[in-house]
């Protein structure tokens, strides 16, 4: 093997390592989920479902969240949309649940957002839905499995519960925790609340996801070009030396 081919095939081998080592990163981000993900039992929380377009030929047109009925909200609303209609359904629950001595037979179930005509999430996009949701349970989480509508008729489900391990299931549902602590992080993280403080921080949260996920694709990105670059240079040096090589044999051959 000559040192042409060498470097070729090193420098192919450094960046698909380096794709490989970041593709993790890039699809834990383009997973559904809420923010914050705890909240404090009895207060009423500003939830916001982040939903990235996984598909890289249709349109996200359709976005449904199941609301828990063992451990109901008792009031929800949402945050227009432009361009989005939104529906929050009512109904009856499965079996009556007692709240603060109150028995509760009917609360709200589902919160429906649909694209308008010539509105979607396109692929390389996201949406946030926003919604105020109370009072929070006294548990130890709630799990809010949602679904995703494309334009092709596909629907993704985000309804596997993440297991208390952490390992992050293939499409895990947002969960909202509030006794329990989340996964991995082992604190109380953000309380939610309906003050302009904690509006602010979930927004700063959003950016600094999108901020995180373009700066690992620009790294996915320099680090190609630092691959291709060595190969470049590589087989700079090497036609360089064999042009010397072949100068001193020339000038070898003149002389005898």
């Amino acid at each position: 093997m000559n040192t042409t081919t060498f470097a070729l095939r090193a420098g192919s081998a450094l960046g698909a390592a380096a794709l490989l080592a970041l593709a993790a990163p890039l699809a834990a981000s383009a997973h559904v989920h809420v923010e914050p993900g705890q909240a404090e039992a009895g207060s009423y929380s500003t939830l916001t479902f982040r939903v990235p377009n996984e598909s890289a030929d249709a349109g996200t047109v359709r976005f449904v969240v199941d609301l828990p009925t063992d451990t109901p909200f008792t009031s929800v609303s949402y945050e227009p949309v432009p361009g989005w209609s939104a529906e929050v359904t009512t109904g009856e629950l499965p079996e009556p649940v007692d709240i603060v001595g109150a028995t509760v037979t009917e609360a709200p179930l589902s919160v429906i957002w649909t694209a308008d005509e010539g509105t979607q999430i396109a692929p390389g996009q996201f949406q946030r839905f926003v919604v105020s949701a109370g009072a929070v349970p006294d548990t130890g989480s709630i799990v809010l499995p949602a679904h995703q509508e494309y334009s092709d008729g596909t629907v993704v489900d985000w309804d596997e519960p993440t297991p208390a391990s952490g390992e992050e299931p293939e499409h895990p549902a947002p969960t909202l925790y509030v006794n329990d602590a989340a996964p991995d992080e082992g604190h109380s993280g953000t309380h939610g609340s309906e003050d302009a403080a904690d509006d602010a921080s979930v927004v700063a949260s959003s950016d600094s996801d999108a901020g995180s996920t373009a700066a690992i694709a620009f790294g996915i990105g320099g680090l190609a070009f630092g691959a291709v670059a060595l190969v470049v240079s590589v087989v700079a040096l090497t036609r360089r030396s064999t042009g010397r090589r072949g100068d001193a044999g020339s000038s070898e051959g003149s002389t005898r």
